[in-house]
């Protein structure tokens, strides 16, 4: 055609390149088509030294616990020591932070208390400096801890649709404990107080311990609590079960019913934990975890030695995890602005 002009485009020749960075440009091709097989690579080679697992609590309670048998674990499956590293404070958020922030590289993970990590999202989320949903990649879930309704033995209920009635009958009169204001204990009082339409008064307390001696004595006269924490009053008579707040029966408490069973159907309460490593972490390497754990807490005497602590191993892969995680920070941001809580 006349006037078309003909433009061609060329593509340099290596060989037109400095050699130095004719080297690099090579090395970058051959990367990116031998990508997959450099990170299963690295997969394999890892852990090549220790791996933290933080803990964000003090030692000796739960999620420390539950961390040490899972270090155990992890430890003879990936020959290569998994050890403890506790950073308590701020309820937590202390040793979160610092697994957030940490690189992601499989080195650093965080055991996690998910349920009062994903209570915090919401009770301190102008303070934190992380966000539970994007600064962490879920290896996976380890097991849940279930609650359970008690009641000191001078409240004439045998049953939840007892205390129901008694609560409606004098407005505010019925007291219940917790670990605190803002924990797991404290929300499902507030959840259950919504979902049964009634009145009752919190009494926080500084830690269970304190709570459960309380209600004991009849200082107070109820509580949802950790069926470990519970189970030897229980059993001793010193507190009467009402119901556990699991979607299942409890099998070291056989003949108390779920909540749903006994009337309070949607009513499910556990103290969720699982791993997480810092976001961008190679999926390799997740990958390489999560195999490990799943077939950790397959055995029989991982399983025996998480039920020792009131732990039901329950394992979910990475993606169930993230989304029962948004799951329970969703739930619990709900039940706090309902509820007006705030942050002792």
């Amino acid at each position: 055609m006349t006037g078309e002009r003909r433009v061609t485009l060329c593509t340099p020749s290596l060989r037109t390149f400095h050699p130095l960075r004719r080297h690099l440009l090579l090395a970058l091709v051959v990367a990116g088509l031998a990508g997959t097989p450099f990170l299963a690579h690295a997969a394999d080679d890892y852990p090549s030294k220790p791996v933290r697992l933080i803990v964000p609590y003090p030692p000796g309670g739960a999620t420390d616990v539950i961390g040490r048998v899972i270090a155990q674990k992890l430890s003879l499956a990936l020959n290569q020591q998994v050890v403890v590293d506790n950073r308590a404070g701020a309820t937590g958020n202390i040793g979160a932070a610092a697994v957030a922030t940490a690189a992601p590289d499989g080195y650093t993970l965080l055991m996690g208390a998910l349920t009062s990590h994903a209570i915090n999202a919401t009770l301190f989320a102008k303070t934190i400096s992380y966000d539970l949903e994007k600064s962490f990649t879920p290896v996976g879930i380890v097991g849940s801890v279930p609650l359970v309704f008690v009641v000191n033995p001078t409240v004439k209920a045998q049953n939840l649709t007892d205390l129901i009635a008694i609560a409606k009958k004098s407005p505010g009169s019925l007291t219940f404990a917790s670990s605190g204001s803002g924990s797991p204990q404290h929300l499902a009082g507030e959840m259950f107080k919504k979902m049964a339409g009634i009145d009752m008064l919190h009494v926080p307390y500084k830690g269970s311990g304190p709570a459960m001696t309380d209600l004991v004595g009849g200082q107070v006269l109820s509580m949802i609590e950790t069926a470990p924490a519970a189970q030897g009053f229980i059993a001793s008579g010193k507190l009467r079960a009402l119901a556990v707040a699991s979607k299942d029966r409890v099998s070291t408490l056989p003949d108390v019913p779920t909540a749903a069973e006994a009337g309070l159907k949607g009513f499910e309460v556990s103290s969720m934990f699982g791993i997480l490593a810092p976001a961008g972490t190679p999926k390799a390497v997740v990958d390489k975890l999560t195999s490990e754990m799943k077939k950790a807490l397959s055995t029989q005497d991982a399983k025996d030695a998480l039920l020792q602590q009131g732990v039901i191993a329950n394992y979910a892969a990475p993606a169930d995890a993230a989304t029962a995680i948004k799951t329970e920070v969703a739930k619990w941001a709900k039940v706090i602005t309902d509820a007006n809580v705030k942050a002792d």
